[in-house]
This record gives structure tokens, C-alpha cells and sequence, in this order.
């Protein structure tokens, strides 16, 4: 029985909207609405997409540099890494790279010019942990030959310091404060100074480039005056591991005094940012498909108002009002389904060709790390498009097809 009443209103909606009718204006306008319907979805798809395709651009870049998990200190700058805590941590299931990591600001000079940068000095595995040298835009990734200690230099530090890799006889002179309890010391020896050897250019994303200089780690304990302090560790976990266990168990052995972070926490305010931004436009997308499906409800209001007679001869056949209203309430549905369908598909159709042809070209003379617009199609996406445009038109649908068609009836009765 409840399937006869439910099929009963959908077959005559379906009915209303490929029937041609004597005013072709309500045509127009129905198809106006699938079209509006259309477009913002659409939109939806491909705006997200696009998201998903900078927010993976933006993920690969900063691989090149976090490692799978960095330890920090919650107190001061520095911490010891041949604690008890630390000897278990080498020896736990996943862990298959370790790298110490201390880093600081120092003052670098070339020639005539200066500039105060992050000094990063790393361990002999650091390599292995992460995959900066794809990153390596001039010269090569070598940090130590020998005795010998070199640098790799950000993009940014190299632009600003006139760098050129094929002066041989130009070294970087390394300035930094000393660790020293005294006041009185003189301006001229109250820093250490080193020089070291740009060996390779690197380019990962603007702030990091134009921030860091890597140098070995022995290089940073001598400027910096430490010994075997570290600011931090690296580790790279094996690629049968899962990550985020092996993490939670360094978190066990560590207690509550270090940040241990993975690669996502790393950039914690980054990835936010980017989320944030996403949904934002989803939200203002939203509200432009909403205006456009007011257009619909204009559409079924002028609909029910046409059908008067087939109101009329609906009700003297014995269809009570709630059949009535659903009929229309299924009509707008349709439209509203119509429209999501087609925009799904021809979100999807721009998005595969945008990644398989790359149309549309970011247009920065080549300066960006990707030449065309990336894209990324996730079918969560897809699900909440579904679901916020069938959500818009369920509305739009159950008010005219309530309250127009209530008034009508009520005009249908007085005539009749």
C-alpha cells in the first residue's frame, strides 16, 4: 500500500517534468533551474578538487624536509640524546633511520652582503630520512667530504646573498653569539665565527627557502657552541610500519616531556590554514547555490499553479491533499537531482581533463613548482556536494509544494 502511494505521486511528477507544456516559460524557467543546479555543483567539485590538488602539492614539497617523526623538548632549546629513554626509542620496531638535529639563527656574510638565517646542522642519516635532494635546484646535495664541511643553501638565502655555486674561492662566513655567562666580553670576540662552502641549492617551498642553510651536524655543535645537545631528532620509520603506532609508542617511552610530532603535526598551522580555506569557499559556494535554487521554487509555484485542473480532477478521483503535495514535493526533487547528477558528471569530466591535459596553466612564467592548476578528486567530495545540493533542494521543494498547494486547494474547494 505505501509503495502504490509512493509510486503514484513519482510517476505523475516524473510525467510533469518531461511533459511538454502549452507555457513554454515554465520549460524555460525548469530548465534555467537544472542549469543552476548544474553550474554550482559543478563549481563545488572542481573548487574542492582544486584544493585537494594544492594541499597535495604543498604535502610533497614538505616531505622533501619533515622527516616521518620529530622529537622536540616542551622546556628550553636543547636536550640530551643519550638518555635511557633514547637508547629504548633506537630499538623499537619501525624505526629505522635516526638523525640529531641542531639548529639555530646565526648571521651568514658573502662577500659584501649578509643576512641572518636558520642554521640546521644534521647527522650523517639525515639523507635517508627525508628526500631533500630531489629538492636540489643547483650544484649537488654533498654536506661533508672528508673534513671537509659544505652547505646547502635555500633558494631564497642564495637569491638574497648574490650566491654563485662556481666560485670556488667565496666560502659563506658563519657568525654566532657565544655560549658564555660572562658580561663583559668584547664586541669582537663575542662571537664565534666558521666559514663553510655552499655545495648545493635547494628549493622546497618560499618560507623554508629563504630560512634554512643545512650544514653537518658537527659543524652547528662547533659554531653554536654545544656538545652533545641536540634541538631536536628526526626519525624515519620503515615503510611497513604503521607511522602513527610506532609514534604513539616513542610518545610511551618518552613521557610527557617532549613533542613528538609526524609529518601532518609539523605543519600543524599550514594544513589548517589550507582547511580552513577550503571550506570557507565550499560555504560561499553554498550560499550562490542556494540563491540559485530560489529560482526553483519560482519554478514549482508557477508549476502547481498551472496544474489547477489536474488538482482538481486528482481530488474528485480521490486523492486526498498529502498525495497532492508530494507529487510536487517529488517534482522539485527531480529537478534538484537532475541538476546534481549532471554537475557530478561534468565536475568530474573538467577534472579529469584538467589532470590528464592540464588546460588551464597557473600562468607564472614557470616560477611555481607545478606549471598547470593541481587537482586532486576524492570521493568524500563528491559525497557532501550530493548531500548539501539534495539538502538545498529538499528544501526548496517542501515549501511550495506545503503551502502553494494548500492555498490552491482551498481555491479548487471555493469553486468547487
Amino acid at each position: 500500500m505505501y509503495f502504490c502511494q509512493m509510486s503514484f505521486p513519482l510517476y505523475i511528477a516524473k510525467r510533469y517534468l518531461l511533459y511538454k507544456r502549452k507555457f513554454k516559460v515554465i520549460n524555460i524557467i525548469t530548465m534555467v533551474s537544472v542549469i543552476g543546479i548544474t553550474v554550482g555543483t559543478t563549481a563545488l567539485i572542481v573548487v574542492l578538487s582544486v584544493f585537494n590538488g594544492f594541499e597535495n602539492v604543498v604535502i610533497s614539497l614538505f616531505n622533501s624536509v619533515n622527516a616521518d617523526i620529530e622529537i622536540t623538548a616542551k622546556t628550553g632549546k636543547t636536550f640530551n640524546p643519550n638518555s635511557k629513554e633514547f637508547e629504548k626509542i633506537r630499538k623499537i620496531e619501525g624505526v629505522n633511520y635516526i638523525s640529531e638535529v641542531v639548529e639555530d639563527n646565526a648571521l651568514v656574510k658573502y662577500k659584501d652582503k649578509q643576512f641572518i638565517a636558520r642554521i640546521k646542522g644534521v647527522g650523517d642519516n639525515y639523507r635517508q630520512i627525508n628526500d631533500l635532494g630531489s629538492s636540489v635546484r643547483e650544484g649537488k646535495y654533498v654536506l661533508q667530504n672528508g673534513q671537509k664541511d659544505y652547505a646547502l643553501i635555500g633558494q631564497g638565502i642564495a637569491y638574497n646573498l648574490d650566491i654563485r655555486l662556481n666560485d670556488i674561492f667565496t666560502s659563506l662566513s658563519v657568525y654566532a653569539p657565544k655560549r658564555t655567562e660572562s658580561k663583559y666580553l668584547e664586541a669582537e670576540n663575542a662571537f664565534n665565527e666558521d666559514e663553510i662552502f655552499p655545495s648545493g641549492i635547494f628549493s622546497v617551498q618560499q618560507d623554508f627557502d629563504s630560512k634554512y642553510i643545512i650544514v653537518p651536524l658537527r659543524f652547528a655543535r662547533k659554531l653554536f657552541d654545544y656538545q652533545d645537545e641536540v634541538s631536536s631528532i628526526e626519525i624515519a620509520v620503515s615503510g611497513s610500519n604503521d607511522k602513527e603506532m610506532v609514534k604513539e609508542e616513542i610518545k610511551k617511552e618518552l613521557g610527557s616531556r617532549y613533542y613528538v610530532k609526524n609529518k601532518y603535526e609539523q605543519q600543524e598551522l599550514l594544513f589548517k590554514i589550507m582547511k580552513s580555506e577550503k571550506w570557507a569557499v565550499f560555504l560561499i559556494l553554498t550560499f550562490i547555490l542556494i540563491v540559485a535554487t530560489f529560482n526553483m521554487i519560482g519554478t514549482l509555484t508557477m508549476m502547481i499553479i498551472d496544474k489547477q485542473k489536474d488538482i482538481f480532477t486528482l481530488k474528485s478521483l480521490g486523492a486526498d491533499s498529502s498525495v497532492i503535495r508530494r507529487i510536487f514535493f517529488y517534482e522539485g526533487m527531480l529537478v534538484s537531482l537532475a541538476g546534481t547528477i549532471a554537475g557530478l558528471a561534468l565536475g568530474y569530466l573538467i577534472c579529469y581533463l584538467q589532470i590528464k591535459f592540464e588546460l588551464v596553466k597557473i600562468g607564472t612564467g614557470g616560477t611555481f613548482v607545478v606549471n598547470a592548476y593541481p587537482v586532486k578528486i576524492q570521493l568524500q567530495d563528491f559525497i557532501y556536494v550530493t548531500l548539501t545540493v539534495l539538502g538545498i533542494g529538499l528544501l526548496a521543494s517542501w515549501y511550495p509544494s506545503k503551502y502553494t498547494t494548500k492555498k490552491l486547494e482551498r481555491m479548487v474547494n471555493v469553486n468547487g
